[in-house]
């Protein structure tokens, strides 16, 4: 499986990058004790912390708004997940756990303050590409909603559209069935490459550590 960044989007934010890690071999199952306590107890820590915050003020979420409206995503309408993350804590609808890479998957998104992504490899249908969305891109959400991905940066297969720093679909959710996973992290432009990478090399040991299995990584 290759992973791009299509050239438009490129040329409107050339500094755009994605972390990508491919797990394979892990076991999703419920989420263990530990990783619901920390979970919920991160969430509470956070909740004191911005109280008497504007999460737009936090400079990781700041940036990915400005990257929605510079595609043309009006971010108040259309929330960076990492914001709305934030948003829920803030008015203490804390999250409900789903499964053990779900979980941990915003547990990571609230630690990084970024958008990530994770995805059923078995249901990602050849090379993917990050793209900006047309008029006629749209998927089913794991919400059950129809989403509009046009002027969205989103995420491709050979069948369409299944995900996005937005929201992301439900032909490619992660299940108690799912033994290789791909996970997109949606990295800030402005951050230096090595850090991507010591990021990415902390995620994807905190991800093995819960689910086995094995990790590779890469910048795109």
């Amino acid at each position: 499986m290759e992973i791009q960044i299509c050239d438009e989007l490129k040329q409107i934010i050339p500094d755009f990058k994605i972390g990508v890690v491919h797990y394979q071999d892990i076991v999703v199952a419920d989420s263990p004790q530990m990783l619901k306590g920390r979970l919920r107890l991160f969430q509470e820590s956070l909740y004191f912390d911005y109280a008497d915050k504007k999460v737009t003020e936090i400079p990781a979420i700041n940036e990915w708004r400005t990257l929605f409206k510079t595609v043309g995503t009006d971010p108040s309408r259309y929330r960076p997940s990492n914001e709305a993350l934030y948003r829920r804590v803030q008015k203490q609808q804390f999250l409900h756990t789903v499964n053990s890479a779900v979980d941990m998957n915003n547990f990571l998104s609230l630690q990084y303050q970024i958008p990530l992504g994770i995805y059923d490899v078995k249901h990602v249908i050849g090379d993917v590409k990050i793209k900006i969305g047309m008029d006629h891109d749209s998927y089913v959400a794991i919400n059950e909603r129809e989403v509009s991905l046009h002027h969205k940066i989103h995420s491709a297969d050979q069948q369409g559209p299944f995900g996005s720093p937005f929201v992301d679909s439900k032909r490619t959710a992660v299940s108690t069935n799912t033994t290789e996973a791909l996970h997109l992290i949606y990295l800030q432009p402005s951050q230096k490459n090595e850090e991507s990478i010591q990021l990415l090399q902390a995620l994807s040991n905190m991800f093995t550590q819960i689910h086995g299995g094995n990790a590779k990584y890469m910048i795109v």
